[in-house]
């Protein structure tokens, strides 16, 4: 992969400070984003994320942490003039793959993430697009956005508390009107999947419930470290790529923030779809 040769950016945040103008508190937002084919399905997961992306504010950028793009190692931040899609699955429908999603990126606004990340060397990217757990959500949420849309990669090297560190130093952007997305799924057992349906698991809704309840509570703690604290974490979370967005968004709360919960199911027997929004 191709980076740009500035690990550092080159403004500084004061040559910066009139890109992004001060604005209310925008929303951050955790989205369980399951199947590809949300991306073109009419469903109550899909219609629901239409519901909620109706009621955002007017944001000045919006920037997603996607489970599908890991970068063990380093932080990058995406910094193209277009976003190219990226169709990063394989065995679908060729509908899928002839979907299209026209964004723009900023140099600007990446560099303000960059320099709000220098402590972890945060690096632009010229080269990665939108992955699916961006695009296939953004799709339904904003269909077509004129602002830049960016993607803030997952070092997938990081233990949780220090992601949780890392991504809170992009706090006070919320108030620069930008929102901020989390793409995942807290529970996520691809191994256990039903695909002929059925209920879900019993550990999979134990999980489910016992995270939420976390979350609602703000007991990060129990959040940050899920195996010590839930048994069913090793079956709900056999690998915790799509748990480490919900940890990045949870880090974009303030501590004043309460959430609200949408598409609280469980798709396919193990996919947990539960998502959030932090409440006005």
């Amino acid at each position: 992969m191709n980076l740009r040769p500035e690990t550092v950016p080159s403004h500084s945040l004061a040559d910066l400070s009139n890109r992004l103008v001060p604005s209310p508190r925008m929303p951050v937002l955790f989205v369980g984003h399951g199947n590809p084919m949300n991306a073109i399905s009419d469903n109550s997961f899909t219609r629901e994320w239409q519901r909620v992306g109706a009621g955002l504010p007017a944001a000045q950028a919006i920037v997603v942490i996607s489970a599908h793009w890991l970068t063990p190692g380093g932080t990058h931040i995406t910094d193209a003039p277009r976003n190219p899609i990226i169709y990063d699955f394989g065995g679908f429908p060729d509908e899928l793959y002839r979907v299209q999603y026209e964004t723009h990126g900023d140099h600007e606004v990446a560099e303000i993430l960059a320099r709000h990340l220098m402590e972890y060397e945060a690096r632009l990217d010229s080269q990665w697009g939108l992955d699916h757990g961006t695009w296939s959500v953004l799709k339904h949420l904003a269909p077509a956005p004129e602002v830049p849309v960016l993607q803030i990669s997952i070092d997938y090297a990081k233990p949780l508390p220090e992601l949780y560190d890392l991504f809170s130093r992009l706090r006070d952007l919320r108030r620069r009107g930008v929102v901020f997305i989390g793409s995942g799924n807290i529970v996520h057992a691809l191994n256990r999947v039903k695909w002929g349906g059925g209920d879900a698991w019993d550990w999979a809704v134990e999980f489910d419930l016992q995270t939420a309840d976390a979350i609602a509570d703000g007991d990060v703690a129990r959040l940050l470290d899920p195996y010590r604290s839930w048994s069913a974490a090793r079956l709900a979370v056999p690998t915790d790529d799509h748990y480490r967005p919900m940890v990045a968004a949870l880090s974009l709360l303030e501590s004043d923030e309460q959430v609200g919960f949408f598409n609280t199911e469980i798709d396919l027997g193990s996919v947990g779809m539960r998502s959030f929004i932090s409440a006005a």
